[in-house]
């Protein structure tokens, strides 16, 4: 994953541009669901897209092309492996991870580190697009140069592996429920998870 995103971080980095009103719904409905307040960190902050303007101090990434931009955004950034996180234990009040975790090719390893460095009740946020939803099926169809590595869930196999760690506190918000060349407003954002592709999850570090 880092040779990809590090050779292809400014293509990664447009498509949010060229994609204005996905990237602004996904903001809105992540940001109905993150903290407020407290210490946060995102894990796979890529260019600081969401981090910058949701008010996420912290930044980790693989990628050093990618953090070079999210630094110029303000994020404190930190060049690490997401299975590996150099932070000591118990001091995020949240973590951030927006669609790295279907990147991840060991996924428990990034969760038992996420479980390690949030305090006890703190929250963990992951927002990713549903395996069987309208763009899921899509992006596993097309030659993507970024999706075509990815490992999707839906929402019962992610939540089922966040119960494993002890998290608990469920709650589901969903948003991007047309295809991508359709969409020419911000969408709107609902409870559930049962019609968007983009879905957010929050929880809570039991």
């Amino acid at each position: 994953m880092m040779n990809i995103f590090d050779k292809f971080y400014d293509k990664y980095d447009l498509w949010y541009e060229r994609n204005k009103f996905v990237y602004l719904s996904e903001l809105d409905v992540l940001k109905k669901l993150l903290p407020r307040r407290g210490k946060g960190l995102e894990i796979g902050v890529g260019t600081g897209r969401f981090a910058s303007v949701l008010g996420v101090e912290f930044g980790l990434d693989i990628s050093i092309n990618m953090l070079r931009i999210a630094k110029d955004r303000k994020v404190k950034v930190c060049l690490a492996d997401a299975q590996c996180v150099p932070f000591k234990a118990d001091i995020f009040d949240y973590v951030l991870i927006n669609v790295t975790l279907s990147f991840i090719n060991r996924p428990k390893e990034l969760l038992h580190q996420v479980k390690r460095i949030l305090k006890k009740k703190g929250n963990l946020v992951i927002g990713f697009i549903e395996k069987n939803s309208l763009l899921g099926i899509q992006y596993q169809k097309k030659d993507s140069i970024f999706y075509k590595q990815a490992n999707l869930f839906t929402v019962t196999q992610l939540t089922s592996l966040l119960s494993e760690f002890g998290f608990n506190n469920f709650c589901y918000r969903q948003t991007v429920f047309n295809e991508l060349e359709d969409i020419k407003s911000k969408q709107p954002s609902s409870k559930g998870f049962e019609k968007g592709s983009f879905i957010v999850v929050s929880c809570v570090n039991s």
